[in-house]
């Protein structure tokens, strides 16, 4: 009788509702619109008018004789592809940080808390070394599929070594990530070692960038990162009631156990999926959901799509500040490291004095 009374109260009321279909109408066309800018932006400046010409060229419609002839292969080929790639990486490693900082009960942790980034490099740097040592395998393919198939493994060996746990509790995950990666650290370290002059490629790709992404790329982050977020979105309820504890939740017919492990699994291949396309991004999961949460609270049911969609947001915009407004073009990896550092810094200086009050 309790149980539904509580739920009954916690049911949002029609202007609250309003009020976040309306916010996510908003940001949801402030992304579109940014999409559409940057797009324009570049060496070759292209007009927003012009970029709809020539997208809705591609439908078959026809093209005003005033576009050159190079702007559609500028925008189809080079433009749109990379700023897709990091919009959907943005989006989905912000969703992954609110599940990881959800189900660890952790305000640090992010998607690489488990390890899966250190999994995912491993994995790029052994296919760029094989590809140096001469693997006769296309390395567009290759470096991205090993980079999954490494964060994938990874993913395996961290539930493994924390099955003894019944409940997969946040310490034993995150101890076994951070023995794991530390595994996998040494392992890229030998890896460098053993391409001696040719391990500029390996510290690149390890940077995290953007450059030279392809339609193949978009769809591969199509096709896992977009129904991971939606099937986490899906459990946005059940994560609310689990942050109230485990008795909590168990009491209310939720299959903690269950729930925890499935949404883990998903929000690391979203991960995977981001960091194999993508390279090494740090601090997108960690800042984005905080800052979202600071202004719209815990609820999870309006925290998931907004922190999708910032950090869709944020990532497209610093890939645009590298890609146009830098003298030389800075890999991603580099600038959010150099934003979310101090950002982390803040996050647990603020955690500590916490624990001590």
């Amino acid at each position: 009788m309790t149980s539904r009374t509580t739920v009954k109260t916690a049911a949002p009321d029609e202007p609250r509702r309003l009020a976040r279909v309306g916010l996510l109408v908003a940001l949801s066309v402030t992304l579109l619109v940014a999409i559409v800018v940057a797009t324009g932006l570049g060496y070759i400046r292209i007009g927003p008018l012009e970029i709809l010409h020539i997208l809705f060229g591609q439908w078959g419609g026809s093209l005003p004789a005033t576009i050159p002839d190079s702007h559609p292969f500028v925008i189809m080929e080079v433009r749109l592809p990379r700023i897709l790639c990091a919009t959907l990486v943005g989006g989905g490693l912000a969703v992954a940080g609110c599940v990881f900082q959800s189900l660890l009960q952790n305000p640090l942790a992010d998607p690489y808390t488990l390890g899966i980034s250190s999994g995912a490099a491993f994995g790029a740097s052994l296919a760029i070394l094989l590809l140096m040592l001469g693997l006769s395998l296309p390395g567009t393919l290759l470096i991205p599929l090993c980079a999954f198939g490494g964060a994938v493994a990874t993913l395996y060996g961290v539930f493994a070594l924390a099955a003894p746990s019944a409940r997969l509790s946040s310490n034993s995950l995150i101890l076994s990530g951070i023995i794991i990666a530390a595994i996998l650290s040494a392992g890229i370290s030998l890896i460098k070692f053993l391409a001696d002059e040719q391990v500029n490629a390996i510290i690149f790709w390890l940077m995290g960038s953007f450059v030279g992404r392809s339609w193949l790329d978009v769809l591969i982050l199509l096709l896992l990162v977009i129904p991971c977020c939606a099937l986490i979105m899906v459990h946005a309820r059940e994560l609310d009631i689990m942050s109230l504890g485990d008795r909590t939740a168990d009491a209310l017919g939720i299959d903690t156990r269950t729930v925890r492990r499935r949404l883990l699994i998903t929000s690391s291949l979203a991960t995977a999926a981001c960091v194999s396309v993508s390279g090494i991004i740090g601090f997108i999961g960690l800042i984005v959901p905080h800052f979202v949460r600071l202004l719209l609270g815990p609820a999870n049911r309006l925290l998931l799509p907004c922190s999708f969609l910032c950090g869709c947001l944020l990532l497209l915009c610093a890939d645009t500040v590298t890609r146009v407004l830098l003298p030389t073009e800075l890999p991603i990896g580099v600038l959010t490291a150099l934003i979310g550092g101090p950002f982390f810094c803040y996050i647990f200086r603020k955690s500590q004095l916490e624990q001590w009050r």
